[in-house]
């Protein structure tokens, strides 16, 4: 049974303002109506013969993230058989990998099979989705026959942001890996096109759960001792694994590259040409959109005036430019980034200074997500601040009070059901409710519509954190 394993951590500064520390880009739809990039890396596996639930990796910050976007969509298994791990930090990939291999070991839901794990990255795009399924059924037979396999992609320009794989000799459907190498200046990426000896590294892995275990042990085997350990004290929290922090912590930190794959002398490369493309920066949004007669790739409410070759991403206003070459601006409710197009790397330096400030636009957006839906700051002011909230069909927030604030809440659209005090009331469409200071209440949409409604605050203190919870249904209150 193939167990794909997505890798579901990271927050891609490089593709801030869009992308940020708890809403990071594999949980963004770039264009507007598509799946998210996490729920594409699991729904182009449709099809694949002997497929398992997958194995999902994650920050515990996006826990409800990962969970709302998994049950948004069709797959070839349920949902609910999905397991989700949660890192308590990043350790970078060998000891992800670990986890999820431990995991699909102790599940064993082929007792006549070991795993197949399938590593993949939550932010990448596939364009042939056919030669992507051709791939990974050449990966699954020479991971079968104890091969380390990752995949590299056959480069179709000098890329100097990818590192590079050398081809062995011949193995199979693909070659011995001769080695690893690190992203290499312009002429020399010229150099390794031209051999026609070299492939990007893709960081994509096959092999059965044995077989890393086995390597890792070999090769890192501070890593998997400190993991093993880690799982053993793995506590079930609702539909997670929460994987024990004073454990893991004493993790050293490595990527799959330099634990395992540049040590082993079973690592193999499948060829994969497939269209693929990791959305590193923002240049690579523009490569892979659709120009108009211009060059130009734009997403929302743009309008342009002698602009070419640039990529525009409005979100929440019109957007103009003129005269303007090779560059990148996106805006967002709060956020507007200007950049030169092949200086767009440099944005995850603006993203470390705006950090150093200690100002919140790195961390979150105006638009905020809770496991129940999420809410937007209108306004705000000297003890007051207005809210759009939107609650998922069937979700409800917590019993709370908070000390220091009232609540007024208005119904813009769907049904509520609201408790206040010892009381139940439902509010329709245009109706409202005051919630008084130190008052118990919770909000619920028992509807299949989603529920619209303003929320005013008004107090000597708004924070998030004037919150106390008596009840609540996603395992957030305080024992």
């Amino acid at each position: 049974m193939i167990r794909p394993v997505i890798m579901a951590g990271g927050v891609g500064s490089r593709l801030w303002p869009v992308s940020r520390k708890l809403y990071p880009k594999q949980f963004v739809s770039f264009q507007p109506g598509s799946p998210s990039l996490f729920q594409q890396s699991l729904t182009r596996l449709q099809g694949l013969a002997n497929i398992g639930p997958a194995i999902v990796v994650c920050n515990h910050e996006h826990r409800f993230l990962v969970a709302e976007q998994l049950r948004a969509i069709d797959l070839d298994y349920d949902p609910a058989d999905v397991t989700i791990i949660l890192e308590p930090e990043g350790k970078n990939t060998a000891p992800a990998v670990a986890l999820a291999a431990l995991a699909a070991a102790s599940e064993k839901l082929d007792e006549a099979d070991d795993a197949t794990l399938l590593v993949l990255a939550a932010d990448h795009v596939i364009g042939n989705i056919p030669a992507f399924h051709q791939a990974i059924a050449k990966g699954a037979e020479q991971a079968a026959a104890g091969a380390l396999v990752t995949f590299g992609i056959v480069p179709e320009k000098p890329e100097t942001g990818y590192g590079y794989i050398r081809r062995g000799a011949v193995a199979g459907d693909g070659f011995r890996i001769d080695r690893f190498v690190e992203k290499p200046d312009l002429e020399t990426a010229k150099a390794y096109l031209e051999s026609g000896e070299y492939y990007w590294n893709s960081g994509m892995f096959m092999f059965t759960a044995a077989t890393y275990l086995t390597a890792l042990k070999t090769h890192a085997g501070e890593i998997l001792q400190v993991c093993e350990e880690a799982w053993q004290q793995c506590m079930d929290d609702l539909d997670f694994k929460r994987i024990a922090k004073e454990i893991f912590q004493q993790c050293p930190a490595d990527s799959i590259d330099y634990a395992v794959m540049e040590h082993t002398r079973d690592g193999e490369m499948i060829p994969l040409e497939a269209g693929w493309n990791d959305l590193g920066a923002w240049s690579a949004l523009w490569e892979h959109g659709e120009g108009d007669g211009q060059g130009n790739v734009s997403q929302g409410d743009v309008i342009l005036k002698d602009v070419s070759g640039s990529y525009i991403h409005a979100e929440s206003r019109l957007v103009s430019v003129i005269g303007m070459e090779d560059a990148v601006v996106i805006e967002t409710p709060d956020v507007v980034l200007v950049s030169a197009k092949d200086r767009v790397q440099e944005v995850k330096d603006i993203v470390d200074i705006i950090k150093q400030a200690g100002r919140p636009e790195t961390d979150s957006h105006v638009r905020v997500y809770r496991p129940w839906g999420s809410y937007e700051s209108l306004a705000d002011g000297n003890c007051f601040q207005v809210k759009r909230l939107r609650v998922n069909p069937g979700a409800a927030l917590s019993l709370q009070l908070h000390h220091k604030r009232a609540e007024h809440w208005i119904v813009v659209e769907g049904k509520a059901l609201v408790t206040v005090g010892e009381k139940e009331v439902v509010l329709l469409q245009n109706q409202s409710t005051y919630i008084p200071i130190g008052t118990k209440h919770r909000l619920e949409n028992r509807e299949a519509d989603e529920l619209v409604l303003i929320e005013v605050q008004c107090g000597e203190y708004l924070g998030e954190d004037d919150i106390v919870r008596f009840d609540d249904v996603y395992g957030r209150v305080q024992t």
